[in-house]
């Protein structure tokens, strides 16, 4: 059964849309910007400091850019707060500065891999992807004024994600994997667009039929399967989408999105069974194409045994490298800037720039990391509480679930508890296309959670007009 209702404010709606009591007074939307002001002063303050303590620690002295970087991070930040605060009054004020704070943290972790690198500066490139991040941030803010008008292109969201991903399958393979578009010295990871989308047409297709699917349908062993037309048309976008990332030997993102399709199809449905089955099946799917795939394979050896090549006479590889790394940190870290990241190899960037923060920041750098994330998840799911749509409701936890998600696979296969993937820290690794999509999705978990602590989420329970385009229960 369908419930919504909002947390810490007197309300809860149960059953099928039903009212719950009046709404209990709540912080002026004054209060939660002046929080969330501070919250980013301490934000930018904290990635300046961190600036400037790799500067001392490798050349004894400020970097030359220091005053350069706190400009921009600050000026960033300022913006999208000012838009925040006459765009979106009423939003989760722990949103921009969590995103603010992993972005920041991100920079000054890349600056500190670029001193390994004279010859591969990453850092300004960094930080104008940041900059093009937070103006898609303002857009979004500024434009959206309502997230249920999403559910009206659902079907185009989901054909536009398709094309996204089959692109870059006619461009050659880079690091094994084809999920780039290069030309002229320019890149784009377009799967990282297409998760965002692929998520609006889940929440948009499993909200109209959630009572379709949680009531109709064969039980089977305690599960109830839903019909094959209701259930068909979204598994068919999924199947599609998920076997062109394996012929590009994307299977990060393919697991990213089989887990976010796990998640938003449990929640539509409230049944527990889906999990198993959602686990059974990414088992399965994962020792088939480990064994078949010879690229993926050859990851799958590695993680069983990271520490062959040392045996055979080959050295270290990065996995090992990084676990070492992990290992050398201990609780409290080396120190910022007084690691040995330039061991781990050329994702040192990328996939194990997690590794630097647990060799140099240690346990205690690591778990104040994960908390950050886990802390952006939770203003999903509480926004996703307080809607009365189910659309809205499905899609921010959809949102708040593919960074978790996203960390989790990464950071697991970076600790050598599964296998590697090649996937994008959120925030933190360097990558263009995965800041600018980060900050999108940041950007929609505003818009909605001002929604849902906002007056306005008192016509949620009022659908929106359909458009002729509109997702709805199939005939």
């Amino acid at each position: 059964m369908w419930w919504t209702g909002r947390t810490g404010r007197g309300r809860w709606a149960a059953g099928r849309g039903g009212r719950g009591p009046a709404r209990t007074a709540v912080r002026p939307p004054a209060k939660r910007r002046g929080v969330e002001l501070a919250l980013l002063v301490g934000a930018v303050l904290i990635s300046v400091c961190g600036y400037l303590v790799v500067g001392l620690a490798r050349s004894q002295a400020v970097p030359a850019g220091a005053l350069r970087y706190a400009a921009g991070l600050g000026g960033l930040a300022l913006l999208a707060h000012l838009v925040v605060r006459f765009g979106a009054p009423h939003a989760d004020p722990l949103l921009l500065p969590t995103a603010v704070l992993l972005n920041g943290l991100g920079l000054v972790l890349i600056f500190r891999l670029d001193l390994e690198t004279r010859d591969d500066q990453a850092a300004p490139a960094q930080l104008v992807w940041s900059a093009v991040g937070v103006t898609l941030f303002i857009a979004v803010v500024a434009v959206l004024r309502d997230h249920r008008v999403l559910a009206r292109y659902a079907y185009g969201c989901a054909g536009l994600a398709l094309a996204l991903m089959v692109v870059p399958i006619l461009f050659p393979a880079v690091n094994g994997a084809r999920i780039w578009i290069r030309a002229a010295g320019f890149s784009l990871q377009p799967g990282e667009f297409a998760k965002v989308l692929i998520t609006v047409f889940f929440a948009a297709y499993l909200a109209a039929n959630r009572e379709a699917l949680a009531h109709t349908g064969k039980e089977v062993w305690r599960l109830r399967l839903p019909a094959g037309r209701v259930l068909g048309p979204v598994v068919a976008i999924w199947l599609v989408s998920v076997g062109v990332l394996v012929l590009e030997r994307d299977l990060g993102t393919s697991l990213l999105f089989f887990g976010v399709f796990v998640v938003v199809l449990y929640v539509a449905t409230g049944r527990t069974g889906w999990i198993a089955v959602g686990v059974l099946l990414a088992a399965a799917g994962a020792a088939a194409v480990g064994t078949l795939e010879p690229h993926v394979h050859g990851r799958v050896q590695d993680w069983l045994a990271p520490f062959a090549g040392i045996a055979a006479g080959r050295g270290p590889g990065q996995l090992a490298q990084s676990l070492f790394a992990f290992a050398a940190g201990g609780t409290f870290g080396t120190g910022l800037g007084q690691g040995h990241s330039s061991l781990i190899g050329f994702a040192r960037k990328s996939d194990f720039i997690l590794a630097t923060v647990g060799e140099e920041l240690g346990l205690a750098g690591l778990s104040a990391l994960f908390v950050l994330y886990a802390l952006l998840a939770a203003c999903g799911y509480r926004a996703a509480l307080g809607l009365r749509d189910p659309f809205g409701s499905l899609l921010a936890v959809g949102l708040a679930a593919l960074p978790a998600l996203q960390v989790f696979v990464i950071a697991g296969g970076v600790m050598g508890l599964i296998p590697l993937t090649g996937m994008a820290m959120p925030f933190l690794a360097q990558g263009g296309s995965s800041v600018v999509t980060n900050w999108i999705i940041v950007a929609l978990l505003v818009r909605i959670s001002d929604r849902a602590r906002g007056p306005q989420g008192d016509e949620d329970a009022r659908p929106l007009r359909a458009a002729p385009d509109a997702v709805g229960a199939p005939r």
